[in-house]
């Protein structure tokens, strides 16, 4: 039980960095590799099949 905690902790702080860094580039950086702005979130929880 307190593994799967720490797992989910783990995930959700992974989720929050990717969302900030991705979030901090602009449109043109976010053409450049392949994404629009209502891409970042399916991006960052790693469910992306673009």
């Amino acid at each position: 039980m307190l593994l799967s905690l720490i797992r989910a902790l783990r995930a959700f702080r992974d989720y929050q960095r990717n969302l900030a860094e991705l979030s901090q580039l602009n449109d043109r950086e976010l053409a450049d590799i392949g994404l629009d702005r209502s891409d970042i979130p399916r991006v960052a929880s790693g469910h992306f099949n673009g």
